[in-house]
């Protein structure tokens, strides 16, 4: 079998885009609700409740249970097919968001509380197979947890002068810089094209799971 590509840069930047656009396409085509950020929808769901409006807070409430249920799924495929020499399991992952994000992409506005169900379980699911790019623990569908460690390394290169900790640095302020560029693509496409501008998501998703059939390539660093 050959070497899989889930740890390379160039994986983490199409995945990276992706995640960025389906946070802008959800909150500007499906009712202000996040399809990664899901703290954003645990205020937004709080906000709801205590103001007094349950409906609207189921919007945000069946989405955090379909992220935690994504989660959980994407866990079983890696304990049960990990050691699969057919096809790698983060592969069967991807294969499984692009379905979930063409099936979004049909339902009307009607249905976009389903449509944000199936979105936060997609993302569930790649943000748990897809943890680490050049053995860096590194998020493709929120930027929190990148932020931290980006700061991080820097104080400590700051500090120790050490060029490999800047290096590392570097790297989680570009898959941050990526994010908002696939963000800001998700945003003017969702406004051009509607509900299917999600089915450019999956088109990356495709990309990244193509490139997984090769050989991963040299390092890339970033300076």
């Amino acid at each position: 079998m050959k070497k899989q590509m889930s740890d390379s840069l160039t994986l983490a930047v199409f995945l990276t885009l992706a995640g960025g656009f389906q946070d802008a396409y959800s909150y500007n085509c499906r009712g202000q609700v996040f399809a990664n950020a899901q703290t954003g929808n645990i205020v937004l769901l709080g906000q709801n409740l205590a103001t007094g409006h349950p409906g609207r807070a189921l919007h945000y409430l069946f989405p955090l249970l379909a992220f935690m249920l994504g989660v959980y799924l994407a866990e079983l495929v890696c304990r049960r097919y990990q050691n699969s020499t057919r096809i790698h399991w983060r592969q069967t992952i991807l294969l499984a968001e692009i379905v979930l994000l063409v099936i979004a992409g049909l339902l009307p506005q009607s249905l976009s509380v389903a449509a944000n169900v199936l979105l936060s379980f997609a993302c569930a699911m790649q943000v748990n197979a897809f943890r680490k790019f050049r053995g860096l623990p590194c998020a493709t569908t929120m930027c929190i947890g990148n932020m931290r460690s980006a700061a991080s390394l820097l104080c400590g290169y700051h500090t120790t002068g050490d060029p490999e900790l800047k290096r590392k640095s570097m790297h989680y302020y570009f898959v941050i810089a990526v994010f908002a560029v696939g963000a800001a693509i998700g945003a003017v496409l969702t406004q051009r094209i509607g509900e299917r501008a999600i089915w450019i998501a999956a088109g990356l998703q495709l990309i990244g799971f193509l490139l997984m059939f090769a050989h991963e390539p040299d390092p890339v660093h970033i300076d």
